[in-house]
């Protein structure tokens, strides 16, 4: 279920010439380089890139410059995406770059929180799971980092359905 908030800043996004998003998890290894490349799967088969600017990065600096996690792009990959995102942390300029900055987690929403470099920053951030339109017993896109298979396909139903309904609000 979406918050006043996240309702009224994508109505406030719908008209826009140009949209810019940035995905944000703890590593950008896993989730946020998977919503990304989801999102740019979706903008893509629509004809829409010129319109959108899409972005992944991590609260933490474990991973810069890596690609992300070989067992998210190998499941990416049997479903068709190309997950090839260099991996970055998130930076104070994406504050003022970014539209909207979409986290996965409580945490990564708690740690974008304290970086936002204002109140009209910090009000772009929402989390993903306020985009969920399936059944789940989650209120966040859960890291498949320590998990098996199950884990990252998990993670993929959840950002196919997250990404395709932020899509269709902001066509």
């Amino acid at each position: 279920m979406q918050s006043k908030k996240t309702i009224e800043l994508l109505s406030e996004l719908k008209g826009n010439e140009k949209i810019s998003v940035l995905f944000v998890c703890l590593g950008n290894i896993c989730r946020s380089p998977a919503a990304d490349g989801v999102m740019r799967a979706i903008v893509e088969e629509k004809g829409e890139e010129s319109r959108w600017e899409i972005d992944s990065a991590g609260t933490g600096n474990y991973h810069i410059g890596d690609l992300p996690d070989r067992r998210m792009r190998v499941h990416g990959s049997r479903r068709g995406y190309n997950f090839d995102h260099i991996c970055r942390q998130v930076r104070y300029s994406d504050f003022e770059r970014f539209d909207l900055i979409i986290a996965m987690d409580r945490n990564n929403e708690y740690d974008l929180k304290r970086m936002a470099p204002s109140p009209e920053a910090e009000r772009k951030i929402v989390q993903m799971s306020e985009f969920f339109t399936i059944a789940t017993r989650y209120d966040y896109v859960p890291d498949p980092y320590y998990e098996g298979a199950e884990g990252f396909e998990l993670v993929l139903d959840l950002l196919q359905d997250a990404c395709a309904n932020l899509y269709n609000q902001l066509k």
